[in-house]
């Protein structure tokens, strides 16, 4: 496909399939329309400011999708689906990167995502069910979405102002996963409850169904001697492993 400035461009598929999104969303078809990465695009990549904000690639990332969306409303792993064609099309498949001192090159056009469990999908809404095996405590959970992380990443930073040696990311994250505790929806509630009474096994039983039922790509490789896998590492090198240094001046 061609877009009206003759920059082709690719369908990407959603991990999601879209079944997060309201009917009435664009996104709700599971598809978005992202076009190839050009020279001015790398630009971004330099941007001092971009980067010392830390929204240098949703910079990229909203360059390069032709789709009619608000990138805000994207959930985490549909956002790692759009990076990494982002990055095969702009730099091809070829990822090399090094891991406990091996360097590893992994071919991302045969990353895959990862199968979701539809069944526990209500088509259109971005919340389920969880119940808390410690204490048996019935809460609702949504996918943080692009908005959700900005929020927190600017309530932690307020935070780190306070007390720059406690951060309390996990704790932060969880109150605005959780969507209600015990019927309650009540924002206060919910953060009265994760930090006074939500126990810690409670906490991961929670962390860890988000975890596996969260679509998102595949990102899994097994390092040389290692029977479990590890998830392959990104940074703003998995767009361009000199940008630092361009960016610097250096070269």
């Amino acid at each position: 496909m061609e877009n009206k400035f003759n920059i082709p461009t690719e369908i990407v598929e959603l991990p999601s399939k879209g079944l997060l999104y309201p009917k009435d969303s664009p996104l709700s078809n599971g598809k978005i329309e992202m076009r190839y990465m050009t020279a001015a695009d790398e630009d971004i990549l330099t941007n001092q400011s971009y980067i010392q904000k830390g929204t240098v690639i949703d910079k990229l990332m909203k360059a390069l999708i032709v789709s009619d969306i608000d990138y805000n409303d994207l959930i985490s792993g549909d956002r790692n689906a759009i990076m990494i064609a982002a990055r095969v099309l702009g730099y091809g498949k070829d990822y090399t990167f090094t891991y406990n001192n091996e360097e590893y090159t992994i071919d991302l056009s045969k990353l895959e995502n990862k199968i979701i469990d539809e069944s526990k999908f209500i088509s259109g809404i971005n919340e389920f069910d969880f119940t808390l095996p410690a204490t048996d405590t019935k809460v609702t959970f949504k996918f943080l979405t692009n908005h959700d992380e900005k929020k927190i990443t600017q309530e932690l930073e307020g935070l780190k102002k306070i007390n720059k040696n406690a951060v309390p990311e996990a704790s932060t994250r969880l109150k605005y996963v959780i969507t209600s505790v015990g019927g309650e929806r009540d924002a206060k509630t919910i953060r009265e409850f994760v930090d006074k009474q939500l126990l810690a096994r409670d906490s991961r039983a929670l962390r860890e169904y988000v975890r596996k039922l969260q679509p998102d790509v595949d990102v899994a490789f097994y390092p040389d001697g290692q029977e479990q896998p590890v998830d392959i590492p990104f940074g703003l090198s998995f767009f361009w492993p000199d940008a630092w240094e361009r960016a610097s001046g250096t070269i």
